[in-house]
C-alpha cells in the first residue's frame, strides 16, 4: 500500500510526458505532466519546510479547484503533514471553527476574496484578545502565514501574513538545494496509516466535525471501487466540484493516483458548462443538485422549443424510457426496439446529453443525499448511465453502488468489495470495511460513539435491505427523522420533498409532520430564480426581488400544480396539504443548508418556528407575519414586516385540461 506522494512519485518516473492536470485560461487549456507536477510539488513542499511545517501538523487549503490547491495538498502529505479542506463560500465562525480545531498554522489561499476572509478573521481574533485582556477563552487562532496562489488584486498588499506561492516554491527550491535528499527520505517513511486529508462532515444538526482519513482509508476504496467500475488512465475527469468534499477526494484524488487519470479544470464557475462539453468526460461524480439543475435546464429548454422540437424529443425520450427500464434489469432491447432507439438517440436524446456534456459518459454517480426516483429515470431514459452511491465522510464517501444493468431507483445498490454491511435492530444502516475512517480529529469520544470497538460504524440512517431486488440496500433518511403516519406507513420527509423538487421551478422543500392525525404534511418550499423568472417573464408576469416574485399569486398556482402532481404519486396519508413560499432562498451563510446543500432541520424549525406553527394549526390561517431584515448594496438595513401568504391544497384542483404532465416537461 502506498501513500499519494509516492503514487505521484512512480507516474513521474514512468510517464513523465504524460498529462497530469490541465486547467483551462483564457480559453485555452494548458497542460502539466506528470514530471512538472511532481517538479512543483517538490518545491512547494521544501518551501512549506522552511515555514515550519512537519510531520503532523496540519495545513488548510481554501479555494476553487486549481492544480494549486492539489500541488498544495501533495507537497504539505510529502513532508508527513496532513491537509484539511475547506469550502471556498465558508466564513466567519465556520471558518475559524475549521481552522482552531486543526491547529492550522500555515493557509494555502486562492485570490484575494479568500485572503481578504483570512486577513478579517485574523483582525477579529486581534480584537476579541485585547477585549478580553489577552486571555479569548476557547481554542485560539494560531494563523501564522497565508499562502496565496492567484495574486491578481493583491499587488499591493503588505501584510506579513502573506506570501505568493510563487515566491515560497523559489525559496523552496533553495531550501531544497541546501538540504539535498531530505525529501525523498520524507516521502519514503511514509505511510500507509498516515493521515492524508481531513475533511469536514455534512454538518447538518451542528458544527461540522473533522474526519481523519488515511492514505490507506483512501487507497483501499479507489481498489474497491475500480473492482466493480473499471478506471483507466485514458478516462476523463472535470474536476469543478470542490476538494473539501469527499466525493471529489474520492474519484479526482484518490482514483485519480491510483488509476492515473488526466484531471480537467475549467475556467470560471461561469465556463463549467462549456468546458464540460469540451472534454466530454467519461467519469462523472456529482452530488444531487447538479443532476436536479441540469433536468431543470432541460425542461425549460423543451418547453421554450418549437412544437415539432418538444414532439421528437417527446417520442424519443420515450423509446429511451422503454430501453432503460429494460437495461436497468439486465434485459436487452429486441430487434424493433433496438432499431427504434437507434433512431430516437440520433435525433433526440443524444443532442440532449452533448448539451450537457454527457455525450461521452460511460458511467456516472450521484451522493451525499438522496436523489428523487424520477430524476434518476429522466437521466437513463436518455442514455446517462447514473448510478447512486451511498456512503459517508467517515467512510470515504463510498460504501454502497448500484452495478451497471442492477439498478433500482428507489435504491442505491449493495456493497462495493470489502465492505460489510448489516441493519441493526432499531433499523440503522451499520457498515465495516478498511476505508472505515481514523476518527474525528480531536474528538476520542465522538469516534468511541460512532464506531464500535467490533469496527461497525454507526451511520444514524435508517435503511432496509430490499428482497425483491436482490437485497439492494434502501435508505430511508436519518434515522431520528424517519416518521410513522397514523395509518402506521414509515416514511422520510426527504421523499416527499424529492417529489416536490423535481418540479423545475422548486430550488427547496422542506416538508414537516402535522401535529395530530387528519393535518396532513405541510411545506416550506423556496424558489428556482432562474426557471421561475423564466416561466414569469414567458407570462408577462413582471416582478423586482425574489422575495416580490414569490409572493405573487400567479406564482402560487404555479407550485400549487406542481405540488399537487408531486401528491399524485404519494400515499394519502403522507400527501402535503399546505405550503408556503418563503421569502427568501435557504443560504449556507445564514446556517440553514450545508455547503453541499443539506437542510439543517434544526435550524430551520427554530428559525422559521412561527411559520412552521401557523403551517400545522389546525384552524387553518391563510397568512402569517414575519419581520425580515433586508440589508441593501450600501450596507444600510431596514426591518419590515412581511405577510407570507399559506397555501391550502385540500381544495385546489389542477385547471381542466391540464392534464398529467411527461416526465420531462416542465412547464405547465
Amino acid at each position: 500500500m502506498s501513500t499519494f506522494p509516492q503514487l505521484l512519485a512512480g507516474l513521474a518516473r514512468e510517464r513523465p510526458d504524460g498529462v497530469a492536470m490541465q486547467e483551462k485560461r483564457y480559453g485555452i487549456w494548458q497542460p502539466m505532466t506528470w514530471a512538472e507536477y511532481a517538479e512543483r510539488v517538490r518545491d512547494l513542499a521544501h518551501g512549506l519546510a522552511s515555514l515550519g511545517v512537519g510531520r503532523g501538523d496540519v495545513v488548510a487549503v481554501l479555494g476553487d479547484n486549481r492544480p494549486e490547491w492539489l500541488i498544495a495538498e501533495l507537497a504539505t502529505q510529502s513532508i508527513g503533514a496532513a491537509v484539511v479542506g475547506i469550502y471556498p463560500t465558508s466564513i466567519g465562525e465556520e471558518l475559524r471553527h475549521i481552522l482552531t480545531t486543526g491547529r492550522c498554522r500555515v493557509v494555502v489561499a486562492e485570490d484575494q476574496e479568500q485572503v481578504d476572509k483570512l486577513l478579517r478573521l485574523r483582525d477579529e481574533e486581534a480584537r476579541r484578545l485585547e477585549r478580553d485582556g489577552g486571555s479569548g477563552g476557547g481554542e485560539p487562532l494560531r494563523l501564522e502565514q497565508v499562502v496565496f496562489y492567484d495574486p491578481h488584486g493583491l499587488e499591493h498588499y503588505r501584510d506579513e501574513l502573506l506570501t505568493d506561492i510563487a515566491e515560497l516554491e523559489a525559496a523552496g527550491r533553495d531550501w531544497g538545494e541546501a538540504h539535498p535528499g531530505w525529501l525523498d527520505e520524507q516521502v519514503a517513511a511514509g505511510a500507509a496509516a498516515d493521515i492524508a486529508v481531513i475533511c469536514t462532515t455534512s454538518g447538518t444538526t451542528s458544527k461540522p466535525k473533522l474526519g481523519e482519513l488515511s492514505h490507506a482509508n483512501l487507497l483501499a476504496m479507489a481498489d474497491h471501487l475500480t473492482e466493480v467500475d473499471p478506471i483507466g488512465p485514458k478516462d476523463r475527469y472535470v474536476s469543478f466540484l470542490p476538494f473539501a468534499w469527499i466525493g471529489e477526494q474520492m474519484l479526482a484524488v484518490a482514483c485519480g493516483l491510483s488509476r492515473g487519470l488526466t484531471l480537467s479544470f475549467p475556467e470560471d464557475a461561469a465556463t463549467q458548462r462549456a468546458d464540460l462539453r469540451e472534454i466530454g468526460p467519461d467519469v462523472m461524480f456529482s452530488p444531487p443538485r447538479i443532476w436536479e439543475s441540469m433536468l431543470s435546464e432541460v425542461q425549460v429548454r423543451i418547453d421554450e422549443a418549437g412544437w415539432l422540437k418538444r414532439k421528437v424529443f417527446g417520442w424519443g425520450y420515450d423509446v429511451g424510457d422503454q430501453v432503460a427500464r429494460m437495461r436497468v434489469t439486465g434485459q436487452q432491447p429486441g430487434g424493433w426496439l433496438a432499431a427504434k432507439h437507434k433512431v430516437a438517440d440520433w435525433v433526440a436524446t443524444r443532442p440532449v446529453r452533448d448539451q450537457l456534456g454527457l455525450a461521452r459518459i460511460k458511467r456516472s454517480y450521484t451522493g451525499g443525499a438522496p436523489l428523487g426516483p424520477d430524476v434518476f429515470r429522466f437521466f437513463h431514459a436518455i442514455g446517462v448511465n447514473l448510478k447512486q452511491i451511498y456512503g459517508q465522510t467517515e467512510i470515504c464517501g463510498i460504501a454502497v453502488v448500484h452495478r451497471d444493468d442492477d439498478i433500482a431507483f428507489h435504491t442505491v445498490g449493495t456493497p462495493i468489495p470489502g465492505t460489510d454491511l448489516r441493519i441493526s435492530d432499531d433499523g440503522e444502516i451499520l457498515l465495516r470495511s478498511p476505508s472505515v475512517f481514523r476518527g474525528y480529529h480531536r474528538q476520542p469520544e465522538e469516534t468511541a460513539a460512532t464506531v464500535d470497538q467490533d469496527g461497525w460504524l454507526h451511520t444514524g440512517d435508517a435503511g432496509y435491505l430490499d428482497e425483491d431486488n436482490g437485497r439492494q440496500l434502501v435508505v430511508i433518511d436519518r434515522a431520528k427523522d424517519v416518521l410513522t403516519a397514523p395509518d402506521g406507513t414509515r416514511y422520510s420527509s426527504a421523499f416527499i420533498e424529492n417529489k416536490l423538487k423535481f418540479s423545475p421551478y422548486v430550488e427547496e422543500a422542506v416538508v414537516f409532520a402535522p401535529e395530530s392525525s387528519g393535518q396532513g404534511m405541510t411545506a416550506l418550499v423556496t424558489l428556482d430564480p432562474a426557471t421561475v423568472g423564466s416561466w414569469a417573464e414567458h407570462e408577462r408576469l413582471s416582478y423586482t426581488t425574489y422575495t416580490d416574485l414569490a409572493a405573487k399569486a400567479e406564482v402560487y398556482d404555479l407550485i400549487a400544480e406542481e405540488a399537487t402532481r408531486a401528491n399524485e404519486d404519494l400515499p394519502e396519508s403522507i400527501r402535503v396539504r399546505r405550503f408556503m413560499l418563503l421569502h427568501k432562498q435557504l443560504d449556507p451563510d445564514d446556517d440553514e443548508i450545508t455547503r453541499t446543500r443539506k437542510v439543517r432541520r434544526n435550524v430551520i424549525n427554530e428559525r422559521y418556528a412561527d411559520i412552521i406553527t401557523a403551517l400545522q394549526r389546525a384552524t387553518g390561517d391563510d397568512e402569517v407575519t414575519i419581520r425580515s431584515r433586508v440589508t441593501y448594496q450600501d450596507g444600510t438595513s431596514v426591518e419590515r414586516e412581511l405577510p407570507l401568504r399559506i397555501f391550502d391544497l385540500t381544495t385546489y384542483r389542477i385547471p381542466e385540461g391540464r392534464g398529467r404532465r411527461p416526465v420531462w416537461s416542465g412547464r405547465r
